[in-house]
């Protein structure tokens, strides 16, 4: 049996020729056809309503309150960042493999992964 090679090894994920080993879930390289990744946007609902909140009361004179809450939302708004994800496309269909929120580091295991599927042949 050839030695298995490996593609990528960081953070508790591993793409070997043979194996694709998330935390604590191993996919099988070769049942696997494609990769591919995407972004995954936050909702911006519940930080708009507490920053309409904060508004509605500023107009009734609420300073305080007001002020709190339109802040919070706001900051609430900008700290939220995308999530990227590995998608694996089989026969039986395709799967989430992985969600993070580097994406740079998805782009290392997508690629990791399409060079392990092409040595596979």
């Amino acid at each position: 049996m050839a030695e298995e090679k490996i593609f990528l090894e960081e953070g508790g994920i591993k793409v070997t020729n043979a194996r694709f080993i998330t935390h604590g879930k191993t996919h099988s390289m070769g049942g696997i056809t494609s990769v591919s990744s995407y972004k995954i946007e936050p909702s911006k609902k519940y930080p708009l309503i507490v920053a309409g909140i904060g508004i509605l009361l500023l107009i009734f004179k609420l300073w305080i309150p007001g002020a709190i809450f339109l802040v919070g939302g706001i900051a609430w708004l900008l700290s939220l960042k995308p999530e990227y994800s590995v998608v694996l496309q089989s026969a039986s269909g395709s799967e989430d493999a992985l969600t993070a929120k580097d994406q740079a580091f998805i782009d290392r295991v997508v690629e990791a992964l399409n060079d392990a599927i092409v040595h596979r042949g």
